[in-house]
């Protein structure tokens, strides 16, 4: 009896220690990501709700907290509609259809044609594939000034052609206000381009094969056997590949200043500009939180239905 107690008592500390170091073991996790959760739900959430909260005030140069309901919005949404010539916001939301428009269409276009070019097995392809990843390794603020300096008339592609002898060649976009937003386009498009076919290429690469040998057995093109197998099957990379692209076209901001300062009189303004400009330029610090808020809507409109096709087709 007194060898059994014993042993018992020996195991008692045994166990102790075991069942505290599982613990920790568990807990460590949530201890490693403790000070990351917190950081964001104070520097992100936290600033998101301060920013709304500042759209619904009369908040100049510093933060006010006297509530005056919709004003900023309705000054925001009247300047775009009730004025002669356009306001900068009407500028800035105009621009944001045709850049997001063009850059995203013209993105996915393109990366899918060098995804199909590269899923050819051609020589050299290991070179290739990081030749057009690069771009996307650049800062908007480098392929700004890159481009800047390319498309200069005085210094860029203008000039060069005019001492091999192209006198007649003219290109100045870059400093034309009814032409200086497709400059922009050009230049987000080379960043993002090779990023996109790096996704298609991964998709392609993910494709059954012997589906694709099982249609052209039974006689399909290569026409049909893109149109009617690879693209459907390639759905869920274009709608990923959307999200990507709508996220950075709305919160562009850093490629419109490097590449054209704005442009001539704010005509390359996106609404990450206005809101710039306004919250810490002209001191109207409600009127730039009211358009930062659309601009989280309109993010929040496009990536919800994503989230919720997603977890749609989870249970299936």
């Amino acid at each position: 009896m007194s060898t059994v107690a014993t042993s018992q008592i020996k195991l008692t500390p045994e166990r102790s220690r075991t069942s505290v170091r599982s613990r920790l073991q568990e807990a460590l996790p949530k201890i490693v990501l403790a000070p990351s959760f917190a950081i964001t739900i104070v520097f992100v959430y936290g600033f998101i709700l301060w920013t709304i909260y500042l759209s619904f005030t009369n908040s100049k140069t510093f933060p006010s907290y006297v509530i005056t309901g919709s004003r900023a919005y309705q000054r925001l949404w009247g300047w775009t509609f009730d004025t002669d010539p356009p306001s900068s916001w009407y500028t800035s939301i105009t621009n944001m259809g045709i850049f997001g428009f063009l850059y995203i269409l013209i993105c996915l276009a393109l990366g899918l044609f060098l995804a199909i070019l590269l899923d050819q097995k051609i020589r050299g392809e290991g070179v290739l594939r990081p030749i057009y990843l690069y771009p996307m390794a650049l800062s908007f603020i480098v392929t700004g000034v890159a481009w800047k300096w390319f498309l200069d008339p005085g210094l860029g592609l203008e000039q060069t052609l005019h001492q091999w002898g192209w006198t007649s060649f003219h290109f100045d976009w870059i400093k034309n206000k009814d032409f200086v937003i497709y400059t922009v386009v050009i230049a987000g498009v080379w960043q993002a381009s090779g990023f996109i076919m790096a996704m298609f290429l991964a998709g392609l690469r993910g494709i059954d094969g012997e589906i694709m040998k099982a249609a052209q057995i039974d006689g399909a093109t290569t026409f049909q056997l893109y149109r009617r197998i690879v693209i459907p099957l390639l759905r869920p990379i274009f709608l990923s590949a959307f999200i990507v692209l709508a996220h950075l076209a709305i919160k562009s901001y850093d490629l419109v200043v490097a590449l054209t300062s704005g442009g001539p009189g704010g005509s390359a303004w996106l609404p990450s500009n206005f809101m710039y400009e306004y919250t810490f330029k002209r001191n109207e610090m409600a009127v730039g939180s009211a358009s930062a808020v659309i601009m989280l809507m309109t993010i929040i409109a496009i990536i919800v239905p994503y989230l919720y096709s997603e977890l749609r087709e989870k249970p299936r």
